[in-house]
């Protein structure tokens, strides 16, 4: 699947089952070009580094080789999936991909299926002639496996770690899932960029879309297009993502048509300890403040604290000059990232996980884990952009270091607190597609692994979980005014980690280009979308409303998400138990002779 032909001064060549990717764009001759994911012109050529991090340094492709990662095919089991669930006695299975225990023909239960790539870590220890594997999960299930045979028990266990840390993308089970009802291709093309830039362009002239990063060759993290002021060209473009860490130059976020403002992102200027600037990147701030409201002012929020930006300078980064922006002001609003984050989630599940502690000891965990301190800082920071934006009137750019984790946290949930259509079902979809996919956050390194992992690379960090919890707290201090509920949090953070559909691959809209994403797997949208998952996902006492909702961020009004970290701890309180029959009630009536509603702004599938 991958070789690598090279000579000494030669650069290496990588080959694909589609042929040479880092030459002839149509591959082989027998490949056609109607179907061809390279059929662009200009089109994005696969590095030795990102060979490695898609396809994996040994790619496993064939049934042959991932039968040779399966030990042991088969045993005979007892699986105990909590203290609500009834154990599950049969047969257990292995695939590439799946575990699944069947329970025989005279049971009542279903078969019982695990993707592998759920699995965070695993623990084995064999008593006697039987063994138990300890599977926890990365949402958070602890699954234990009875299984009778000790060989029996350590070569499932080694054939799970194998399967289920695979590093090639392509053999990922997305590439494989074909459900019953939805067709490859489907709700795809619902949130491409041109889509948000069409409702720009009816609020306002003062933007475009360019599609300078056609190739990926200007910013690897960007998507194609983006929008950017009117008054700047491509060729200045150019010189401002040389400007910028990554190639991540300002763009726009989102337009706030009430006050003609403007929110923007980026990573940080390339000053250094020289101090550089760069005039087509103050020119493109200039025409982000000509473009909005006369007179209009701008604030850069940093999310670094001024020390650590300062430090930045020494390795090549640092801040706006103060002189070479006017009409900008600098604020700075610290937020963690990248491993106190992960520290802090690996903390917390802990604390949620050990229930023989006493109310005194688990307030105390609770505390030091600073999970709802994050929380709190990250809401904080959104209502900063926010306010500037829909209450100063001000344009806002928001950025830190890299522009990819803590940049799109503060720009999401601002867009969620000031526009009303980020709240509906597929408003909210189309922001997390635009503003977290499309835009570049990791996934493929934040979300490697969840709680559990042993293995602990400084790339993971839950920010996208964060992001989850600040808009569970939005969703619980107004529950009106969000179209989705819980369960849609739910789904995306459990297909953020592992997911049969192909809407997380990846780390950016290149690396999905290059695996072919689009055109080889199913998005998770069509498959959020249908009919039949509608009632589970939405929030049957939505009430659209125009206003802004401007949430508390005390610690005293936060709460823990206990839908999630303790889902598969404890049985359901008496609120959500009631909270369901407000769901039965309501939706019973609507649905009472048609199918489920769904909103005027969403696809149909």
């Amino acid at each position: 699947m991958l070789n690598q032909l090279s000579h000494p001064g030669a650069p290496a060549t990588i080959f694909c089952n589609r042929g040479l990717l880092n030459s002839c764009p149509a591959g082989v001759a027998s490949c056609p070009a109607s179907s061809c994911p390279f059929r662009s012109p200009r089109s994005p050529r696969l590095t030795l580094r990102e060979s490695v991090l898609l396809l994996g340094p040994r790619p496993t492709t064939d049934g042959m080789e991932f039968s040779e990662l399966i030990r042991t095919g088969r045993a005979q089991a007892k699986l105990l999936r909590g203290p609500e669930a009834p154990p599950l006695r049969g047969t257990l299975c292995v695939t590439g991909h799946h575990l699944l225990l069947s329970p025989g023909p005279q049971a009542t239960s279903d078969l019982w299926l695990l993707l592998l790539r759920r699995v965070d870590s695993i623990e084995k220890r064999v008593s006697g002639d039987s063994g138990t594997i300890t599977l926890r999960c990365k949402d958070l299930r602890v699954l234990q496996l009875d299984i009778e045979g000790v060989e029996a028990t350590l070569d499932i266990a080694r054939s799970i770690e194998a399967l289920s840390s695979l590093e090639s993308v392509i053999t990922s089970f997305p590439f494989f899932y074909r459900p019953k009802g939805l067709r490859l291709g489907d709700a795809w093309h619902f949130h491409p960029p041109e889509r948000y830039y069409k409702r720009v362009a009816r609020e306002t002239n003062a933007w475009r879309l360019s599609e300078v990063n056609e190739d990926f060759s200007l910013c690897p993290s960007y998507p194609r297009a983006v929008i950017v002021p009117r008054a700047v060209d491509d060729d200045a473009l150019a010189r401002c993502a040389r400007f910028r860490q990554g190639g991540r130059f300002p763009v726009l976020s989102y337009h706030h048509a009430p006050s003609g403002t403007v929110l923007l992102r980026s990573s940080q200027p390339l000053t250094g300890p020289q101090k550089r600037r760069c005039a087509e990147d103050e020119e493109l701030l200039r025409a982000a403040l000509a473009g909005a409201r006369p007179g209009a002012r701008g604030f850069i929020l940093d999310t670094r604290s001024a020390q650590a930006a300062k430090q930045a300078r020494v390795t090549g980064g640092g801040t706006e000059a103060k002189a070479a922006y006017p009409g900008w002001k600098r604020l700075h609003r610290p937020l963690e990232r990248g491993w106190p984050l992960q520290e802090s989630f690996v903390r917390l599940v802990e604390a949620c996980g050990d229930l023989e502690q006493s109310m005194d000891r688990w307030l105390s965990q609770l505390e030091a884990c600073h999970w709802l301190a994050h929380v709190k800082e990250a809401l904080s920071t959104a209502c900063l952009a926010a306010q500037g934006v829909g209450r100063e009137g001000a344009c806002v750019l928001v950025h830190g270091a890299e522009g990819t984790d803590s940049t799109l946290l503060v720009t999401s949930l601002a867009q969620l607190i000031l526009d009303p259509s980020s709240r509906t079902m597929a408003g909210f979809q189309e922001l997390v597609e635009r503003e977290w996919i499309q835009a570049g956050h990791p996934f493929q390194l934040r979300c490697a692994h969840s709680a559990f992992s042993h293995a602990r690379p400084k790339h993971e960090a839950p920010t996208f979980l964060l992001f989850l919890d600040c808009v569970w707290q939005l969703g619980r201090q107004f529950p009106l005014s969000l179209e989705f509920g819980e369960g849609l949090l739910l789904a995306l953070f459990e297909h953020a980690y592992a997911s049969p559909f192909g809407t997380f691959l990846c780390s950016s809209e290149k690396e999905r280009c290059l695996c072919e994403v689009r055109t080889r797997t199913h998005s998770l949208w069509s498959g959020l979308n249908q009919p039949k998952e509608q009632r589970k996902l939405r929030n049957p006492l939505y009430v659209p409303s125009p206003l802004a909702i401007w949430p508390s961020v005390e610690l005293q009004t936060l709460r823990l998400w206990q839908g999630l970290f303790l889902r598969w701890i404890r049985p359901p309180e008496p609120s959500e138990v009631a909270w369901e029959k407000v769901w039965q009630i309501v939706t019973d009536k609507k649905t009472e002779g048609c199918e489920p509603t769904v909103s005027a702004s969403e696809p149909r599938l």
